[in-house]
């Protein structure tokens, strides 16, 4: 019987590699809480009109990626493509976008991870199945806060190490009145080129011209150099916006680089949107990209109320760590104290490692399968546990136990101690 495999672009995550995602999960949301954001959680699957009507129907992400089908009543199901609809439509749900209604009210601060899912072609750094964390910050209509999401995502950037690997990009792509005046000339302009287009972009002329921008092809971008540029056409209200959250970027010591090619391929976006990029992935180059939305809640059926955002691959991410050979030794750190015991003194092992968990919290592993210290001793270096305890009879008969270390010293000048249970606790809690 031939075996089943993962689904083409849906990997698993094996126990050597989950360390460092735990790493990168964490380091995260502890700079989340440091900003005052709160966890949301949503489902995987929402109503495929969610999304029609947020992202765009004339988007590739509804036109071509998403996984959708039919459930057992007829109803139209999609697994999420991305996480701010479901948040919005989450936190509509529960009243929370609302003054005076339900559970709290605006403003919000909110932050999501989890799986996201495109049917796209697989390779390096993109996926099928992907993960992101995402923040939504919803109710202030100010610039300050489109510069405070981008200050999070820097925060993110110098915890793990990355902030010299990426580079910030910025644009303003005004009201959807500025870019549909924009988008009509940008059309006429572009309908005299039309052969000469890549064929994407020939798709895209007739349903979302702006996502034209975006184009990677060569000849395609040389034709850009002379259509109409989005700046000339943003109100002066946007502008002041923009030039706001340029400010405190400044005064925070962010550098960045306007763009003004960058639109972003989500309908939803107006005002500022950003991209952060690196050169180290190779073609995959955006690690985390977001903006403002002012009118999505709106378009989902609830008031009127600003929003902005980012998504933050964490794919890409731990990939950038890994190249860049920044994950911390301690990381893959799997336990503190590994026990090693001859086959009569497994259980006495047992109880010893219950004692330093309860006692002293520690990550005890026992090994209780079977073989000489040799071998024992090997898998117990293969946890990079910082110390290794032997139970065997040559010390045992006196009572004590044997702690060693593989990676320095004790104390000055030995790598190795005789100590009994009190003994041997002593000096885990002196460590401590």
């Amino acid at each position: 019987m031939k075996n089943i495999q993962a689904i083409r672009g849906m990997n698993d995550l094996l126990p050597e590699q989950s360390p460092l995602w735990q790493y990168v999960e964490a380091e995260i949301a502890d700079v989340l809480a440091s900003y005052g954001y709160n966890e949301i959680r949503t489902p995987i699957l929402e109503q495929t009109e969610l999304f029609k009507r947020s992202i765009g129907e004339v988007t590739d992400i509804v036109e071509k990626e998403m996984y959708t089908f039919d459930d057992r009543n007829g109803d139209s199901l999609t697994l999420r493509p991305e996480g701010t609809a479901s948040t919005v439509r989450a936190a509509e749900q529960a009243g929370i976008l609302s003054a005076g209604r339900g559970r709290g009210s605006i403003p919000q601060r909110l932050w999501y991870c989890g799986p996201m899912f495109r049917h796209e072609k697989p390779q390096k750094g993109r996926l099928r199945q992907f993960h992101q964390f995402g923040i939504e910050a919803f109710g202030m209509p100010g610039a300050e806060v489109d510069a405070e999401v981008i200050l999070v995502s820097n925060a993110i950037w110098q915890v793990l190490g990355v902030s010299e690997a990426v580079t910030l990009e910025l644009n303003s792509i005004g009201s959807s009145e500025d870019r549909a005046k924009f988008g009509k000339d940008l059309y006429d302009y572009l309908v005299g080129h039309k052969e000469s287009l890549d064929e994407d972009s020939q798709r895209r002329l007739d349903s979302n011209p702006l996502r034209i921008l975006d184009s990677k092809d060569e000849g395609t971008q040389k034709i850009l150099e002379g259509a109409p540029k989005l700046v000339d056409y943003i109100n002066e209200e946007d502008q002041i916006h923009f030039a706001k959250v340029r400010e405190v970027l400044d005064r925070a010591g962010v550098s960045y680089r306007i763009n003004p090619s960058l639109v972003r391929g989500l309908d939803y976006y107006g005002k500022t949107v950003f991209e952060w990029v690196t050169d180290k992935l190779g073609s995959q180059g955006t690690v985390c990209a977001g903006g403002r939305y002012d009118g999505l809640v709106a378009q989902l059926g609830g008031d009127a109320t600003p929003g902005v955002g980012f998504g933050l691959g964490i794919e890409r991410l731990v990939l950038l760590l890994e190249t860049l050979e920044l994950v911390p030794d301690w990381v893959y750190q799997q336990v503190d104290l590994y026990v090693c015991a001859e086959a009569q003194y497994v259980a006495d092992a047992m109880i010893l490692a219950e004692q330093l968990r309860s006692e002293l919290a520690l990550r005890v592993r026992v090994h209780a399968n079977g073989g000489g210290m040799k071998s024992q001793t090997k898998a117990a270096q293969k946890t990079n546990a910082p110390l290794v305890v032997f139970m065997q009879e040559r010390d045992m008969v006196d009572g004590k136990l044997m702690i060693r270390s593989y990676d320095g010293e004790l104390v000055e000048g030995q790598d190795q101690l005789n100590v009994t249970v009190d003994g041997l606790i002593d000096f885990l809690t002196e460590g401590q």
